[in-house]
């Protein structure tokens, strides 16, 4: 089963729907007979490249706001990331410029170090305050992918797979993606946002009717009350 999701890494609901989809796909039975496809979206491309502001000082000048009522906002969004098991430290959050990050992520993909890597920076964004377009944090996920980091920083000096973020910008028109996360299973079904988890599982099910796969059968329970052999567990 073939799953496209376009998202950034800068996207609070984008984890939380990547968090959504992965429970939903183990509940579901399709661990192992899902491929994902990761397409980029900046949600910031006007983002400073340097000196770019922290998450708070953005959103108090985008929403005209005092850091009080900015706060505020976030509350929300912490505590569904909590109820996925995610911890949001919008404390040392930065904003973040993506484009490099989503070069990158190309080049990984090629190794089949996506999902990966793309789990590497959200958590060190989200959790770590990581700045997603500095290329020493770019670089150490890199490393401890055990990818080529001289071959990375390449791309990163480069304008390599700027074809293919061009490529993820024509696809999200043609389909009228206008904000993220969007989903879209073996591109017949689109979920758009971070829903919860019963609406990916239900999803999952009509997609792999049309993908003509089947779910694991999942085992849960500690099997000891059961009768085998002509005994009895008493």
């Amino acid at each position: 089963m073939k799953i496209e999701i376009f998202s950034d890494f800068t996207c609070p609901f984008c984890y939380i729907g990547k968090r959504e989809l992965e429970r939903a796909i183990n509940l579901a039975g399709y661990s192992g007979k899902v491929e994902i496809e990761y397409k980029a979206y900046q949600i910031g491309p006007d983002t400073p490249k340097k000196d770019a502001p922290t998450l708070y000082e953005g959103m108090v000048a985008k929403f005209n706001a005092t850091l009080e009522e900015v706060k505020e906002m976030t509350k929300g969004i912490a505590v569904r990331a909590e109820a996925t098991g995610l911890h949001y430290n919008f404390e040392d959050m930065k904003t973040a410029h993506t484009e490099k990050a989503h070069r990158l992520a190309k080049w990984v993909r090629q190794f089949g170090k996506e999902s990966i890597y793309t789990e590497e920076l959200m958590r060190g964004y989200f959790t770590e305050g990581k700045d997603l377009n500095d290329d020493m944090f770019l670089l150490e996920v890199i490393e401890n992918l055990g990818l080529d980091v001289e071959k990375a920083k390449g791309v990163l000096a480069s304008n390599d797979f700027s074809e293919a973020l061009d490529k993820d910008r024509y696809d999200a028109q043609q389909l009228g993606v206008q904000s993220v996360p969007f989903f879209v299973f073996e591109n017949r079904y689109g979920i758009k946002g971070a829903e919860p988890n019963e609406v990916f599982v239900r999803t999952l099910h009509q997609a792999a009717e049309i993908a003509g796969i089947q779910p694991v059968l999942r085992m849960t329970g500690d099997g000891e009350a059961i009768c085998a052999d002509g005994e009895c567990k008493l």
